[in-house]
């Protein structure tokens, strides 16, 4: 009979004399009999396994700080080769020298002749004076055929008016253009007079329609154009010009003291409710 010990005891599950009770006439050589004989050396094993893993954890971090201490203590390598300090043979006479290197090329070029002053010649025959029968001064003489001929328009009564060169509108100033009252009034104005089109309101359309326009130097509102309008809204589009070209007079804009054309550029939000 096995020797009473702490691991040899009956309550022991594992021990080796109720295993061979309990397994007497059973099979002993797999299953549960195995299993039990060998518990204690399978959970010693895995004792050190987890005491070694857990040391190896521990040092780690040792063994990082080692690895980049002996990254920065690299060796500097220093180049010991012999170098030949011996004179160089001497030169042979005998050998040709080397033939001479090319001439640049050359640039055509052309001979500055300084001016000669000559005494002055008075021509006989005087130039011809220009006039209606000979408008053009020439080194020649020629008859023209009428086709050069220049024609000039009649002066008329003096009562023509001359149009000024429009100006082309400026986009940043440096006094820009205001709506009467300031920008929250201007927003007022457009939300009492925007009437939503009733085709886009029963389709469910909304979204936002930009505008362009001009600020003339009077103030007035002109070449009011949609840059983007609204998606499938055309109405949209053409409720928010008609609401642009009916805004009061502005305050035109400045640069350098004076009233100059401005562009501006307008977003209005057509929103269901």
């Amino acid at each position: 009979m096995a020797e009473k010990t702490l691991f040899n005891q009956w309550t022991n599950v594992v021990a080796e004399g109720r295993n061979d009770l309990v397994f007497e006439y059973k099979h002993k050589d797999y299953g549960a009999y195995q299993i039990r004989r060998t518990y204690n050396r399978t959970v010693f094993i895995a004792l050190i396994i987890t005491s070694v893993g857990f040391a190896v954890g521990l040092s780690v971090p040792a063994i990082l700080e080692w690895l980049d201490r002996a990254k920065d203590e690299k060796v500097v390598a220093v180049d010991i080769t012999s170098q030949d300090l011996t004179a160089p043979p001497p030169i042979d006479e005998s050998t040709p020298p080397p033939p001479p290197p090319p001439p640049p090329p050359v640039m055509e070029t052309v001979k500055f002749v300084p001016p000669v002053v000559e005494d002055e010649k008075v021509d006989d025959e005087p130039p011809p004076v220009q006039s209606e029968e000979t408008p053009q001064i020439s080194t020649e003489t020629h008859e023209g055929d009428g086709s050069n001929d220049i024609v000039i328009p009649d002066a008329g009564t003096g009562n023509q008016v001359v149009e000024a060169a429009v100006e082309a509108p400026l986009t940043i100033v440096e006094q820009m253009p205001t709506f009467p009252g300031g920008e929250a009034e201007m927003m007022k104005y457009i939300q009492k007079n925007v009437q939503y089109p009733q085709v886009e309101k029963e389709a469910g359309i909304s979204g936002t329609c930009y505008v362009t326009f001009v600020v003339e130097k009077d103030g007035s509102i002109t070449d009011v154009k949609v840059l983007r309008g609204v998606s499938g809204g055309p109405g949209c589009d053409r409720e928010a010009i008609r609401v642009v070209k009916s805004m009061p007079g502005w305050k035109a804009g400045k640069q350098n003291g004076r009233e100059v054309r401005v562009q501006f550029n307008l977003p209005i939000k057509f929103t269901l409710r």
